[in-house]
């Protein structure tokens, strides 16, 4: 028996960029009909669930991948400013639903949690050194701290430098009012509100199975996999934002725009902690610099989280070779993603990241002693027998057609769209739920662009982001104004 529904939106996958989409859709214009198909039981079930991703919310106030070492020695700060003030665009839309009553109280999806770079050695101690003041001198990071002293150090991380060897120099940056973010708990609040408007639809349990764009529209069959039912789907837009499954989706649709993308799998481990004494002595997240060879992705860190509510301590990610795009996937997935169109990008990836492949290889085959030991350049103090491993979510880096090499590798998001607007889906790992508020404000520039323009769109946007439409790279005064603002609306402060 098949059953049809016809809808204005269908966002692909109940993860926080569908919410995020959704919602801000919904606040733009209360009369579309949406509709949000994903395939577990619940939504956030994947990339978004707590304990599938670092729940960093990443600032670039720690993580050094994003501020590289020039070939002269300086340090490039420009991705850094980029991805801070992209994560200033999502706090100001939680800090507004905050204000409007339609997320629950702010402890309940992000907690302020101290972002802390820590290095150890005098080449590494130089290059931070450089770091802080690069970034310190603009205003995006002005309030960033910087220190060599390990007294300084002991009262911001105390469970990292306990029995620790001072013969060696460290060094340390640190903002007070990082976050750290439950994206399971945020995206779950969103869709709740979702759910309340008349126009709004949720199908968990169904899974897309073909896409298909006829006169203007897009046709889409999907399993309802709780009663063997199929549903067909009429959507005047669609959003694929399913994490690993939103590039075999985006092949399916047959756009133009698709071609020559691939996707390299990445899975990835935390080990936790069962101290509990441990674990209250520990107050922020501190990332370190990644083993040379190692993705971007793992860089090391020994991290506070509160996940459901409950505190937590987790140091990795360890990364590690798969062939699921999704942790509930299929094997076959690498395989059945390999299509003519992207074969040459595949092939050519490949061949430029053994160096890749070999370590996570290696990281697959290491004992739990063996990352015990990473972790004890974290936690010096830290026993085998009160840290467990947990696997963490998939994560499928970008492949795409590359002129020199035939295809590179990239780490990121990276929005796809049909040259109609009609469709677009989003790629790519971190920074990712961080960025989402400006990546589906993308979504909306590219797709929804004629509306965007409109004195009531805009109006609206500027209440829901104020600084929508300006630059806070550049302007230091608006930053000021909507950071505080965020900072006390979210108590992070």
């Amino acid at each position: 028996m098949t059953t049809s529904i016809d809808t204005d939106i269908l966002l692909v996958g109940g993860g926080i960029m569908s919410a995020t989409l959704g919602t801000l859709l919904h606040k733009l214009d209360p009369e579309l009909r949406i509709t949000l198909v994903e395939q577990q039981t619940e939504v956030a079930s994947e990339s978004s669930d707590g304990w599938n991703n670092a729940g960093t919310g990443h600032a670039g106030y720690c993580e050094l991948n994003y501020t590289p070492q020039n070939a002269d020695g300086s340090v490039s700060i420009p991705r850094a400013l980029k991805i801070n003030a992209a994560f200033e665009e999502s706090l100001q839309f939680w800090a507004w639903l905050v204000e409007q009553g339609m997320l629950d109280e702010p402890t309940s999806f992000i907690n302020p949690t101290p972002h802390i770079s820590f290095v150890w050695g005098d080449k590494n101690v130089a290059f931070l050194k450089k770091r802080h003041a690069a970034l310190s001198a603009h205003h995006l990071f002005a309030d960033m701290e910087y220190s060599e002293d390990p007294a300084v150090l002991q009262q911001w991380m105390p469970l990292v430098m306990a029995s620790r060897n001072t013969d060696t120099p460290v060094a340390a940056t640190r903002v007070a009012y990082g976050s750290d973010v439950d994206f399971g708990s945020l995206t779950r609040q969103l869709v709740r509100q979702l759910e309340k408007q008349p126009g709004f639809t949720l199908l968990t349990q169904h899974a897309i199975t073909s896409l298909k764009q006829e006169q203007g529209r897009w046709q889409l069959k999907a399993n309802n996999l709780a009663q063997g039912t199929a549903l067909q789907i009429n959507a005047g837009f669609v959003f694929l934002g399913a994490g690993g499954a939103t590039l075999p989706l985006l092949q399916k649709s047959g756009i133009k725009e698709a071609k020559g993308y691939g996707g390299f799998p990445v899975s990835g481990q935390w080990l936790v902690c069962h101290n509990q004494e441990a674990i209250n002595q520990h107050h922020a997240k501190v990332y370190g610099k990644a083993p040379i060879g190692a993705p971007p992705m793992s860089v090391p860190h020994l991290d506070t989280r509160i996940i459901n509510g409950k505190p937590a301590l987790l140091f990795g990610p360890f990364a590690g070779f798969t062939t699921r795009f999704l942790k509930q996937g299929s094997l076959l997935d690498l395989i059945s993603s390999i299509k003519p169109g992207n074969l040459k990008s595949m092939l050519g990836a490949g061949l430029h990241n053994m160096d890749l492949t070999r370590y996570l290889i290696g990281e697959v085959f290491q004992s739990h002693q063996q990352r015990v030991a990473a972790l004890r350049n974290f936690c010096p103090q830290a026993a085998e027998s009160e840290w467990s491993l947990v696997s963490a979510g998939q994560r499928v880096q970008i492949i795409k057609q590359c002129e020199q090499k035939g295809g590179k590798l990239e780490f990121g998001t990276e929005i796809v769209s049909a040259a109609d607007g009609s469709l677009a889906a989003l790629l790519g790992a971190s920074p990712g739920a961080s960025t989402s508020v400006p990546a589906m404000m993308e979504v909306l520039q590219r797709c929804f662009g004629e509306e965007m323009r409109s004195p009531a769109w805009q109006e609206r946007m500027q209440e829901m982001v104020p600084s929508y439409g300006q630059s806070l790279v550049e302007d230091a005064a608006l930053l000021g104004k909507v950071r505080q603002r965020t900072l006390s609306s979210l108590k992070l402060a």
